[in-house]
């Protein structure tokens, strides 16, 4: 078991302390807390703390001092070793050690030199338990050494050519940071065209007039030593006669095609490419069969160098640098191999046990090549070292068992490969200590209520005491239902109320012993601030007071402090405090702000705050503008059956003229406290003339209107009933219709209180069948709005009429309206469906029509349930979800588009009124002819050669029929873009793999594939690639080319090819602006099929339909297939396509209801038979 080990640790209120805090408190064993007056006769082994770095370079010019602290109890004593051998530091005058500390200084500013003292050094700390080890510090002196003579030759180089001055700095200790400047010590410009490389030289891609100069120097800074070492300046000369010929790119740096790198894991790995040319190339990155890290990667020296940040293991792979002007291109592939010095995965950590117990030291780490883990104890390899019985080492694994105190050592564990090493020191330290608590006794916590009380029992003991809390002297142990019990100790109260007031005792156990603490615990009353400080708006020159009433805990005091912004008040004599108020006089525009008021205790803060507006003054002699007072002294007068007369006296107007007055009523005995409007008059009026309804209990109010606004409204008028009359209208939106096949049901809508006119609202609801001879059937029935008749015969027209009446009489003779009998489900399948399969993906459908009478309802139209039952070429009987069509109204026929080609479909037809669907038809199957295929599911070039490509493919996803053949046509693309003779060449349908000989090297072709059927071809799939380059071969030709293209006789002649393709797109356009138009339209009208016209909205008949082929011309840019043909895709059927009118329509169940439309889709084709070149953009974006 391993110990844990409980530190003292600063006490503070538990209210305060964020729980954290205290989950964070237990440290692991790696540490005992070395307390002199708890702890003083605890011991443990010598820890490393403090030492200089593995690689440790020196400035010569100042004392040598070697870091290497440690702790222990008892403290340790410190040895050296240099060079592998002991060094007896007493021998040497100029070297001393640190009293109380192993940290070496060696005094060389007086006498002696740096490089006496090179070499490597190791620090021992040692005790009574054991000896800690440190790295192998390395010390070298830093070097600045200066440039060899040389004697530098004038350059003298051609506008154009390139250049590279080489910098060749010494090698110094550390490496030098190197720049080039001129004589003034202005550092030269740099650009794409020009720049330093990583090796510290000087690129130019060409150079130009303006670079001629005689001061090129190149200057390295060892910054070590803080010394800067110049070179001897270059002169350049460059002529400014006629420049050199433009040329593609070719690499400066680095040399060949392909070159390595080899960077070590967690470095910054730098990929440098530069180039020259003319004009300048631009640098380009790429990583093959991977992408750059989006966050890691950075350009720098205008992209010619590549830097990938914390690199590692996944980088590893080939990077390529792409250098491009207008006159080509060129490529270099740099292979990246990351290599790692060790490192952890688990460094060995410190063991606390006691005598008797087990545990484990266990050292894992990583690297490449995988490290070599070796084991010492207190600095001595394990393999020679004494033997302990309680110790097994496993390889990277210590197993200890039945450890004894003489067991207590420090071990080392090295990992180490061919880049470096790791040394860790983790101790094994066996102590038998009884319980000790590190809390002090009887600490008093005070929280506030409702919120988390934290109290404090840090402990340590070996073996691992376990801890209890009590509360009070004779309480229980308490449980984690309430308390949460952490591992550190620490008593958590998540919600502490005032019975949480108490003694709490915390008990430590182990085996040798008990050890408890007790705390004790005070709930306190939350501070609040009962009156908060008010927004407040004050002239300037006024004052204004702010009131802050807090009420807290007795035992509590707090500090009231007023902020201003959030900071402190101005100091101003204008702002004073006392108990609850803030008081400011004399205001200021620059007072106005955000006000807080906050209450501090020693537990809990509050705060609350107001904004203070300050504006101008009000001139005093201004007069007051706003809305108008209300009216007053409402009186009616005239008091008849359906009209009175309101009068008022206005309110005072504020300094802007009434414009009118609004009149408002209430109708107490219907609609209490709900106002409506009336009328509205002049503002020069004080009387209206009211029209009034029978039966209502009216009062009366007025508001004023002026420009400003609104009055709010007078007081209401007295109430003033009136008379009851007949209803003098009946009610609205009747309706008939049956909700089950034997029922009528009659709804309205009622009138309301207002217009019933009178007590004792009835409806008398009247009904007879329409086409029979039956008198009315009438019933009067109470306010409602509703009134079922039932028994009556399925789906019948009936006549319906519904009066008013009330106590006083009838409404006037309602209109009769329409409405029907319940619907019940139809009784017959529609009968002969007959299916003509118009093309692969395209069926009609016919139907004889069920009679009327079978129907029973309102005829909603027809629905086709079809489904692919069986595939023609697995003929595995699979049935998939079936898909509805729904045609609307009468119709006897419909279409079925989308089929999939070379198919089995099986579909019924049924009849569908309001109530639901009827019988289904005998099921009808057909089949699908074939179809042309889909394109190939891919295309890849693969292993390309000097005069072979090798393409795979995979088939099309949907076949559509029995593939026969595929059609590979493929043509060669020259340096211009231009597309080159078409070779035609066909490929058994069992083939997916084929390779072309005898092409063309350094060649780029371009490959259309696609697939047969017996029915034709499908849709194609293109792809470019291009044969490996010959470099000499490569070289010449792009040479004549250049030189052919720049002949005067070669430009002659493509002009003259541009000029007779002018004169024969003119005379082409005069031939056909004067032939006629062919009235397509015309002939296609003549010869349609009767059942296909296009859909009128008004009778809903089908939309136009098509099968033949799309001979609109082309777009510009499009392709077309190998057969020079653009044949339409029998997939593209749609039912977006097939919608009743002009948008498609669906059920609530995704059926779609509606015809098929004539809709033709333009199709993109594929070929070579395309109207303009491919795009130089895309042709150079597609280069590889």
């Amino acid at each position: 078991m391993q110990l844990k080990i409980m530190p003292k640790k600063k006490h503070f209120s538990a209210g305060r302390v964020p729980l954290i805090l205290f989950l964070c408190q237990m440290i692991s064993a790696l540490d005992v807390p070395l307390d002199s007056k708890l702890l003083g006769d605890l011991v443990q082994p010598p820890t490393i703390t403090q030492q200089s770095p593995k690689d440790y370079i020196i400035d010569p010019r100042e004392n040598i001092v070697i870091q290497c602290e440690a702790k222990g109890k008892p403290p340790p004593s410190f040895s050296w070793t240099r060079n592998g051998t002991h060094f007896d530091i007493d021998k040497d005058p100029l070297v001393t050690m640190k009293p109380g500390s192993g940290t070496l200084v060696i005094n060389i500013m007086s006498e002696g030199k740096a490089e006496t003292y090179e070499g490597v050094y190791q620090c021992t700390a040692r005790n009574e338990r054991g000896a800690a080890i440190s790295n192998n510090i390395v010390v070298r002196p830093s070097r600045s050494p200066l440039w060899t003579k040389e004697r530098l030759e004038p350059i003298t180089l051609r506008n154009g050519q390139s250049l590279v001055l080489p910098c060749r700095p010494p090698i110094g200790l550390p490496p030098a940071i190197i720049f080039w400047m001129d004589n003034s010590f202005q550092r030269l410009p740099q650009s794409e065209r020009v720049s330093q490389g990583l090796n510290g030289d000087l690129y130019f891609s060409n150079v130009l007039p303006e670079d001629t100069r005689e001061d090129y120097i190149c200057y390295a800074r060892f910054n070590h030593t803080q010394t800067i070492q110049q070179k001897q300046p270059i002169s350049l000369k460059v002529i400014s006669a006629k420049p050199s010929k433009e040329r593609p790119p070719t690499f400066l740096t680095p040399e060949g095609n392909e070159s390595l790198k080899e960077e070590l894991r967690g470095n910054v790995l730098s990929l440098e490419c530069i180039a020259e040319g003319l004009p300048t190339p631009i640098i380009y990155w790429i990583k093959e069969d991977g992408t750059l890290p989006v966050n890691r990667t950075f350009y720098q020296n205008f992209k010619k160098t590549l830097q990938i940040t914390q690199v590692s293991e996944a980088d590893s792979g080939n990077y390529q640098c792409i250098a491009k002007n207008t006159l080509g291109a060129v490529h270099h592939t740099i292979s990246v191999t990351v290599k790692a010095a060790p490192y952890w995965i688990s460094a060995p950590q410190n063991l606390v046990l006691s005598p008797g117990e087990n545990g484990t030291l266990i050292c894992r780490a990583n690297g490449n090549p995988k490290p070599r883990i070796g084991w010492l104890t207190n600095g001595v390899p394990v393999e020679i070292a004494p033997d302990d019985p309680s110790r097994k080492i496993d390889g990277d694994t210590i197993i200890f068992s039945n450890v004894q105190e003489r067991s207590s050592a420090v071990y080392q564990c090295n990992a180490s490969n061919e880049y470096g090493y790791l040394l860790a020191n983790a101790f094994v330290n066996v102590l038998a200590e009884p319980p000790r608590i590190l809390t002090s006794a009887n600490i008093l916590y005070q929280v506030i209520a409702n919120r988390p009380a934290l109290l404090d029992c840090a402990f340590f003991g070996s073996p691992l005491p376990t801890i209890e809390w009590f509360k009070g002297t004779k309480g229980s142990a308490l449980h984690e239902d309430i308390y949460v019990l952490h591992d550190n100790g620490t008593l958590e109260i998540p919600v502490a109320q005032k019975d949480s007031t108490g003694t709490y005792t915390c008990v430590a156990r182990n085996k040798l012993g008990m050890a408890k603490n007790e705390v004790h615990l005070e709930i306190k009353d939350p501070t609040r601030i009962i009156k908060q400080p008010e927004y407040a708006v004050v002239q300037r020159g006024s004052k204004v007071s702010f009131e802050c009433k807090v009420k807290h805990d007795n035992t509590l005091i707090p500090t009231i402090m007023w902020l201003k912004d959030n900071g402190e008040l101005p100091n101003d004599e204008r702002f004073s405090v006392d108990k609850d108020h803030l008081v400011v006089t004399d205001v200021s525009d620059d007072d106005g702000g955000m006000y807080t008021c906050a209450a501090n205790t020693t537990l809990d803060s509050v705060s609350a705050s107001a904004v203070l507006r300050v504006v101008a003054p009000t001139p005093t002699p201004a007069p007051v503008y706003d809305v108008p007072n209300p009216p007053f002294d409402l009186e009616l007068t005239n008091q008849l059956d359906k009209s009175v007369q309101l009068t008022w006296t206005p309110g005072d107007d504020n300094n802007s003229p009434i414009t009118k007055f609004i009149i408002e009523y209430e109708d107490a005995m219907h609609e209490a406290g709900i106002w409506h409007h009336q009328a509205e008059v002049s503002g020069t009026q004080t009387t209206a003339q009211l029209t009034l309804s029978p039966y209502v209990n009216y009062s009366f109010r007025v508001m004023a209107e002026n420009s400003i606004g609104r009055s709010v409204p007078s007081e209401a008028s007295e109430q003033y009933l009136t008379k009851a009359a007949e209803p003098d209208q009946n009610p609205m939106t009747v309706e008939g219709l049956g909700t089950e096949p034997d029922n009528l049901v009659i709804t309205w809508k009622p009138l309301n209180g207002f217009e019933s006119n009178g007590p004792g609202l009835q409806y008398k609801v009247s009904w007879r069948q329409k086409d029979g001879d039956d008198e009315w059937t009438s019933v009067v029935v109470a306010n409602v709005s509703k009134y079922i008749v039932s028994g009556t015969p399925t789906f019948v027209p009936y006549l319906i009429k519904v009066q008013a009446l009330n106590d006083v009489g009838f409404a006037p003779e309602p209109a009769a309206v329409m409405g029907h009998s319940g619907e019940d489900l139809p009784m017959v399948a529609p009968g002969n469906v007959r299916v003509n399969v118009v093309n692969s993906t395209l069926a009609e459908v016919h139907w004889d029509p069920v009679p009327l009478k079978s129907v029973r309802g309102h005829l909603q139209g027809y629905r086709i349930y079809y489904w692919k039952a069986q595939s023609s070429s697995k003929r595995n009987r699979r049935h998939i979800e079936k898909k509805i069509l729904t045609f609307q109204g009468n119709k006897t026929h419909g279409m079925l588009p989308g089929l999939q080609p070379y198919s089995h479909y099986v579909l019924n037809v049924r009849v569908v009124n309001g109530k639901g669907e009827g019988p289904a038809s005998t099921d009808r199957g057909f089949h699908t002819p074939e179809g042309v295929p889909s394109a190939p599911s891919s295309l890849k070039i693969v292993n390309p050669t000097l005069d072979s490509l090798t393409l795979e493919w995979d088939p099309p996803s949907h076949p559509n029929g029995v593939l026969t053949e595929y059609t590979l046509r493929y043509q060669p693309i020259n340096s211009t873009h231009e597309l080159g003779p078409l070779v035609d060449l066909k490929i058994p349908a069992n083939k997916t793999r084929w390779t072309l000989n005898h092409l063309n090297f350094s060649t780029r072709y371009k490959f259309y594939f696609y697939a047969q059927t017996s029915v034709g071809s499908g849709s194609q799939i293109t792809e470019e690639a291009i044969t490996t380059v010959d470099e000499g071969a490569g070289k010449a030709m792009a040479s004549r080319q250049v030189d052919i293209a720049t002949q005067g006789w070669f430009i002659g002649l493509m002009c003259a090819v541009a000029l007779l393709i002018l004169i024969l797109l003119i005379v082409c356009f005069i031939r056909r602006n004067k032939g006629g138009k062919y009235p397509v339209k015309e002939k296609e009208d003549a010869h349609a099929d009767p059942e296909i016209q296009p859909m009128k909205e008004d009778d809903g008949t089908f939309g136009e339909y098509s099968d033949a082929e799309d001979h609109k011309p082309l777009k510009k840019g499009s392709r077309t297939p190998s057969d020079r043909t653009v044949k339409k895709e029998d997939s593209d059927d749609s039912l977006v396509d097939y919608g009743e009118g002009v948008n498609g329509q669906f059920n609530e169940d995704g059926s779609f209801i509606g015809q098929y439309s004539g809709k033709k889709e333009k199709e993109p084709a594929e070929g070579n038979e395309s109207s303009e070149a491919p795009s130089p953009v895309n042709a150079m974006n597609s280069f590889v």
